[in-house]
């Protein structure tokens, strides 16, 4: 809550016009491109690291395919992680969230430019529809994030374990499958700090359809998180 205020009081006056202009793009989202709507949040998660004394170290941008129609599966670690990515990755993407975070003010705004979809967990016919409708979205060149651990771990750069259902949608566009590693991205939102802090944002090398074709979503699962915390066990001194 200390880093959030931090990052109000430093972009005190540029805070209500964004406010306004963000509020103005999630209720207006067909007005806008993706890329203007995108341009814009970066703006925003730029000023608001800025002030916040949180830099992002990005690796590995050239594993980014350069052709649209892909899916990131980061590591989750809280409410931050989307926007770390936001900040360093130049091409465009939506999310599938849990519905529970849907009413966060700012987040509510942000998904909304996003045309993120909410997962009801609770509801398996909308969960399927979900996935059907991101597959078709990705194959029409639409890119997009979903964490394949279904909340966040609460337990800092270890990851927990990840389920074969939320590589469906990926199998059933046959997409690339590019997983990230996120480091330290709970310490801005999630400790009681304003310290400079750094989060390292890692994009992987993707898994293309050749490559998963023949297996189950629980292998593909196995394989993107063993991959993550090599890299997390890599980067850090835990």
């Amino acid at each position: 809550m200390k880093r959030i205020l931090l990052m109000v009081f430093r972009n005190i006056l540029l805070v209500p016009i964004m406010w306004i202009k963000l509020c103005y793009h999630a209720h207006h989202v067909e007005k806008y491109t993706e890329e203007e709507h995108y341009k814009m949040l970066q703006f925003i998660c730029h000023r608001a690291n800025k002030g916040g004394n949180v830099t992002i170290d990005a690796h590995g941008l050239e594993n980014i395919p350069k052709e649209n129609g892909f899916m990131f599966f980061p590591n989750h670690q809280g409410l931050y992680d989307v926007l770390a990515i936001v900040d360093v990755c130049p091409q465009p993407f939506s999310v599938v969230a849990k519905k529970e975070v849907a009413n966060i003010q700012f987040l509510k705004q942000v998904f909304a430019c996003m045309r993120a979809y909410m997962l009801d967990r609770e509801n398996i016919r909308q969960a399927m529809q979900v996935i059907v409708d991101v597959a078709n979205e990705v194959k029409k060149g639409r890119n997009y994030l979903i964490f394949a651990e279904g909340t966040r771990s609460k337990n800092g750069n270890h990851p927990g374990d990840f389920k074969g259902g939320s590589f469906k949608a990926a199998t059933k566009a046959k997409c690339p499958i590019v997983p990230v590693a996120l480091i330290d991205s709970f310490k801005p939102f999630d400790t009681n700090t304003v310290s400079p802090v750094t989060v390292q944002v890692h994009f992987l090398k993707p898994l293309y359809y050749e490559d998963y074709k023949d297996m189950k979503t629980t292998e593909i699962a196995s394989i993107v998180k063993s991959e993550i915390e090599n890299v997390i066990k890599n980067n850090t001194e835990e």
